[in-house]
C-alpha cells in the first residue's frame, strides 16, 4: 500500500459519496487514529452505510480512505475488504453454530498470517472475559455472551481498525450493562482505533472520545465528545437526554456510605458507588442536564452533596417552558435544564455567577 500525504499520517481521513434512489450519502471524515470515534444520529441517517464504506463493502468510485498513512482507497487504489486489516462487529454476533466458542475465535485468528498477529488469542479471550465459555456452543450462550465472543473473534484478526455497528442494540438493558464494561476495557488497554455506530446517546457519552453527528447522509458536526455534547447550537445539548461528561480521578472511597469522591479540573464530585475504585484511577462521569439545579447562593442544610461554583456560558430555549443553560465550572462545561420561569426569576444570562447543585445519586459513573 502506498503512503498517504503527511497531513493524514496518524489519522483516518475519508470521503464517501453514495447516491441511491431515495438517499444520498455525502460525508467527509477526519478521525483520530486512536480511541473510539462514534458515528451518532437518527436511524436512516447513513451511519451504517458509512461504516460499510470504511470496510470496503460499499464501493464509492469518487471516494478516498487514508488509514494512518496508508491508502486504502483513492482514484487509483481500492483495497478489497478481505485485504483490509480490520475487524467488523455487527448488531448481532453471526457465530458459526457448528463450532464451539474456541473454534469461532480461532477462525478470526486464522485469517491472519502468523507474522501479522499482534493480538494473541489469549489476550482477546481475557479482555472479553470469556475463558469459561471456550468449550460452549453458540446456541447455549446469552445475547451478551454471544456479542462478547463476536468482539473477541474480531480482535483475534489483529485489526488496525475495529468497526462496531450498533453492537448493543439487540441486547436488553441487563445484557447491555454486561457488555459495556468490556468495551471500556478494550478502549483502555488496546491501541486499536474504533469506529462505533450508535443512536443511543448514553453509549456514546460513556465510550466515545470523538463524536461525529450525522443527519440525512451528511456530517452536521464533528469533534471532541465532551465539547460536542454541551454545544447549545447542536441538538445533542437539548431534550431529556442532554448530558455532559466530566473526566476525573478517584480521590477517595467511603465503603460504609458507598460514596466515591472524584477530583476533576473544576473541583470534586461525590457519587454513590458500590464498587471501590483505587485512588488515582481515571473515571468518566456523566451528568444529565435534568439533574442539575441552580441557585444564586450556596445552600446550607441540604441533602445535595455536590454544590459547584459556576459561570453561565449560554442560555437557549429547550422544549416548551424550559431553558438549557451551559455552565463553565473552572473550564469544564456542564448543562442544566431549568424551567423558563426559573431562568427568568434568577435572571440567568451569560457571565452570571451561580452554583450548580447535583445529587450524588444522579452522577453516573
Amino acid at each position: 500500500m502506498s503512503a498517504s500525504p503527511s497531513h493524514t499520517s496518524g489519522r483516518i481521513d475519508a470521503r464517501f459519496r453514495i447516491e441511491r434512489e431515495a438517499f444520498t450519502l455525502d460525508v467527509a471524515l477526519d478521525l483520530p487514529g486512536s480511541g473510539i470515534s462514534a458515528l451518532f444520529g437518527p436511524s436512516g441517517c447513513g451511519k451504517t452505510t458509512t461504516l460499510r464504506a470504511l470496510a470496503g463493502l460499499e464501493r464509492t468510485p469518487a471516494g478516498h480512505l487514508h488509514m494512518k498513512g496508508e491508502v486504502w482507497q483513492d482514484a487509483a487504489t481500492f483495497v478489497p475488504t478481505h485485504r483490509r486489516p480490520l475487524g467488523y462487529v455487527f448488531q448481532e454476533a453471526s457465530l458459526f453454530d457448528h463450532l464451539d466458542v474456541r473454534g469461532n475465535v480461532e477462525f478470526g485468528m486464522k485469517r491472519v498470517p502468523a507474522a501479522g498477529r499482534r493480538v494473541p488469542l489469549e489476550q482477546a479471550v481475557e479482555l472479553l472475559g470469556i475463558p469459561h465459555l471456550m468449550d460452549r456452543k453458540p446456541q447455549t450462550l446469552s445475547g451478551g455472551e454471544r456479542q462478547r465472543v463476536g468482539i473477541a473473534r474480531a480482535l483475534a484478526t489483529s485489526p488496525r481498525l475495529l468497526l462496531l455497528d450498533e453492537p448493543l442494540s439487540a441486547l436488553d438493558a441487563q445484557r447491555k450493562a454486561e457488555v459495556l464494561p468490556y468495551l471500556e476495557k478494550l478502549h483502555a488497554e488496546l491501541d486499536i482505533p474504533m469506529v462505533y455506530v450508535s443512536h443511543a446517546l448514553d453509549e456514546v457519552a460513556r465510550l466515545a472520545d470523538h463524536l461525529v453527528l450525522m443527519d440525512a447522509g451528511r456530517v452536521v458536526a464533528s469533534g471532541d465528545t465532551q465539547a460536542m455534547l454541551t454545544r447549545l447550537d447542536l441538538p445533542l445539548a437539548h431534550g431529556d437526554t442532554a448530558s455532559a461528561i466530566v473526566e476525573g480521578r478517584v480521590m477517595a472511597h467511603d465503603a460504609a456510605d458507598h460514596l466515591t469522591q472524584v477530583g476533576f479540573a473544576g473541583g470534586s464530585l461525590l457519587l454513590t458507588s458500590t464498587t471501590a475504585r483505587a485512588t488515582g484511577d481515571a473515571v468518566r462521569l456523566r451528568i444529565q442536564a435534568r439533574d442539575v439545579s441552580l441557585t444564586l447562593q450556596p445552600q446550607q442544610d441540604t441533602s445535595i452533596l455536590n454544590i459547584l461554583p459556576a459561570t453561565v456560558a449560554g442560555v437557549e430555549d429547550d422544549s416548551p417552558g424550559q431553558r438549557m443553560v451551559a455552565l463553565d465550572v473552572s473550564g469544564v462545561r456542564i448543562l442544566a435544564r431549568v424551567t423558563q420561569r426559573s431562568a427568568q426569576t434568577l435572571a440567568l444570562a451569560p457571565g452570571q455567577r451561580v452554583f450548580a447543585q447535583i445529587k450524588g445519586v444522579a452522577v453516573l459513573g
